[in-house]
């Protein structure tokens, strides 16, 4: 019994792997050619996030005159986060600060601020959530180091969260990569930098639900309903986002990005999803508890998928990453006790392969991943091997342990399924 219902995800799986070998190599960084010139509008949604945001705001600066302007849209935060972005605008004269109206009523407050940024960054009337006519009066102020004729309007909307670390030449790099692919919606998959035990353990079995789930990073997938999609870096066409009403479609949604992506698709336009690693670092939560209370509870997809796709996806993660290695313990059990019967031995048999291709996945996921993590909590292996050829051997030894998460990240995906946000990111929601 336990061979048939295992063996058809294992199959759907394994379809799904073996695309990884001809996927799209990593965005790299690029210098800005001239055709780039105030090509891109950045938006940066804000509440609360002045204990992370300074490494983004570095990051930005950094980037070059593709970039006309970094829309800063701060959720009145209450941390000094304004503060900071004034500081930067001193520097940087691309940045400019601007609070979103109150929450409306259906709206989530993400997509909300992603939307106040876009309707800004559009030239739209501040007043106008409706997409109207276009009001020049709110074209971007001209940046003295970067002059851009102010009747241009950017081709670009790119959502960037506080949380991220962009490096030089990732804008030109993803705008570079979008033309190359004629991508109308590109999102990136970001390295992640992770400190302490608990996280390096639960977090990578946290990412593999997604990894088992959907297409690698990089390959075309061709049903909009199985589209994939980072909102910490997230590249649309302007008249893309202007033709689907900016984030109306998404407004109610916990992973907007998804939802967004999979709307844009459905219309016929091309959306992909590459790997970012060599660009864009993310630390997003700290420590185990936050990342199980935080990232889990989205992983799960439910506000962007049917309910037909929900119960699929939990039938495939539990078949294929919450079982083997249980299911693999007991039924060795069983042959130790002389049950060398051919179904136990064809079950025990899978389970170990699905076993194999997790520990073996390590090595592929491992570039998305910062290494040396010099931490009091954390101490590196071989400093002297060349991380570049072998990333995975410097990493943690409980990064090695983490497929011993799996079952608890499967659970966790389980719980978030059937239960909806009540509060996120300092908002309480009815």
């Amino acid at each position: 019994m336990l061979l048939l219902i295992q063996a058809p995800a294992a199959f759907i799986l394994l379809s799904r792997l073996l695309k990884g070998p001809s996927r799209r190599s990593p965005v790299e960084p690029h210098t800005a050619t001239p055709e780039l010139f105030g090509a891109v509008s950045v938006v940066v949604p804000t509440l609360n996030e002045a204990e992370r945001i300074s490494p983004c705001l570095a990051g930005l600066t950094r980037q070059s005159y593709e970039v006309r302007e970094i829309i800063v849209v701060d959720s009145r935060s209450q941390d000094g986060t304004p503060d900071l972005v004034k500081a930067a605008q001193q520097k940087d004269p691309r940045f400019r600060l601007i609070n979103d109206d109150p929450l409306p009523s259906g709206w989530v407050g993400r997509p909300w601020a992603l939307h106040n940024g876009f309707l800004h960054m559009a030239g739209l009337g501040a007043g106008d959530k409706g997409l109207g006519t276009r009001d020049n009066s709110q074209s971007p102020i001209p940046n003295p180091q970067f002059p851009i004729p102010n009747s241009q309007f950017p081709e670009w909307f790119l959502g960037i969260d506080a949380d991220t670390q962009p490096s030089p030449g990732l804008v030109a790099g993803l705008v570079k990569a979008a033309e190359a692919e004629g991508y109308d919606l590109v999102s990136l998959s970001p390295q992640f930098i992770l400190k302490y035990p608990g996280e390096w353990w639960l977090q990578p079995a946290l990412l593999m639900t997604l990894l088992y789930r959907f297409d690698p990073a990089g390959t075309n997938t061709q049903d909009p309903s199985r589209v994939m999609a980072n909102g910490q870096c997230f590249l649309c066409r302007r008249s893309v986002l202007e033709a689907v009403g900016g984030y109306t479609s998404a407004r109610s949604s916990f992973c907007d990005d998804v939802t967004l992506a999979r709307n844009i698709a459905s219309g016929g336009f091309k959306v992909g999803f590459l790997d970012g690693a060599k660009v864009l670092k993310v630390r997003m939560y700290e420590g185990a508890a936050e990342t199980w209370n935080e990232w889990g509870r989205s992983l799960d997809l439910k506000d962007a998928s049917s309910s037909g796709q929900i119960w699929g996806d939990l039938w495939l993660l539990t078949c294929t990453q919450g079982l083997p290695l249980l299911a693999s313990f007991i039924l060795l059990s069983w042959l130790v006790m002389g049950n060398s019967s051919i179904p136990v031995l064809a079950a025990a048999g899978l389970n170990l392969f699905l076993l194999l291709i997790r520990f073996a996945l390590l090595l592929a996921i491992a570039p998305s991943y910062e290494s040396f993590m010099r931490s009091p909590h954390v101490a590196p292996l071989n400093d002297r091997v060349e991380t570049r050829n072998f990333p995975f051997l410097h990493l943690p030894v409980y990064f090695y342990l983490s497929p011993l998460a799996d079952p608890l990240a499967v659970l966790r995906i389980f719980l978030s399924a059937f239960r909806t946000p009540k509060q996120w990111r300092g908002r309480n929601y009815g």
